[in-house]
């Protein structure tokens, strides 16, 4: 697995830690040189990744400004050479405390949705012409299973991974001729750094979860990361525009 992606470059959004770090790290682990970004430090991603002999360089990163998103891209083909994989991690997610629809103020649906959906949307954009340049790229986008599910108390999040499926189709149509595939990755509860220090996510709510599951026990970020790398490899170069749930069985398609 260590040569799978030699040569390819990886840029990961979102990357200072979680799921994020654990992407790029995997992305390194199966040989790709990775561009970190966050809208705070990467540097201990950056560390964890040269410790394994790896190449990664960290870049201050808002998904919402469209300048920030061309520079991060910009850097990916300025420090290797180009782009074949965008990982679309960065969203609003563990910091979401569950409550009603009628408690969710507009200001805060409007903050969910940019960073989730526009964001993607934008790094999405950014990412199309250097990967036309190669003939070839792969953008894998983090959705949710609660947008299949439809899962209660967090509307605004639902909707914005909603979106990311949706904007996963659509643009899975468009760029397939330009060697462009883009799949989406809908992890279910995942407890990530993010979600262990929210007492939303605990208790009974982690127990029901776990009970929707065919596989009873918590997810981790470690059950991500092999999807993620198919999802990355030539391996999955025939799949494009699929929605591919990792959550234990809570959701079957």
């Amino acid at each position: 697995m260590a040569d799978l992606l030699a040569g390819k470059v990886a840029a990961i959004t979102g990357a200072a830690q979680g799921l994020g770090a654990e992407f790029a790290i995997a992305l390194a682990k199966a040989g790709a040189s990775v561009v970190v970004g966050d809208i705070v430090s990467t540097d201990e991603t950056c560390a964890a990744v040269r410790a394994l002999g790896g190449q990664a360089k960290g870049v201050m990163l808002d998904v919402t400004r469209s300048e920030s998103v061309e520079a991060f891209v910009d850097e990916a083909v300025k420090t290797f050479g180009g782009l074949d994989i965008l990982v679309n991690n960065a969203a609003i997610s563990g910091q979401i405390r569950l409550g009603s629809l009628t408690d969710v103020s507009s200001d805060e649906w409007d903050r969910v949705m940019t960073v989730n959906a526009r964001g993607t949307f934008e790094c999405i954009k950014a990412a199309v012409r250097p990967m036309k340049d190669r003939g070839y790229g792969k953008i894998i986008n983090i959705a949710s299973g609660t947008a299949i599910k439809g899962s209660p108390g967090i509307p605004h999040y639902v909707a914005s991974k909603g979106a990311i499926i949706s904007l996963t189709r659509a643009a899975a149509r468009e760029l397939g001729g330009c060697g462009i595939r883009v799949n989406a990755l809908a992890p279910g509860l995942t407890m990530s750094e993010g979600m262990k220090s929210n007492p939303s996510w605990s208790g009974e709510i982690v127990a029901s979860n776990i009970a929707s599951r065919a596989i009873k026990r918590e997810a981790v970020p470690a059950d991500l990361v092999d999807t993620l790398v198919f999802l990355a490899s030539p391996g999955s170069d025939f799949v494009t525009g699929q929605t591919l749930s990792v959550d234990g069985g809570s959701v079957m398609n």
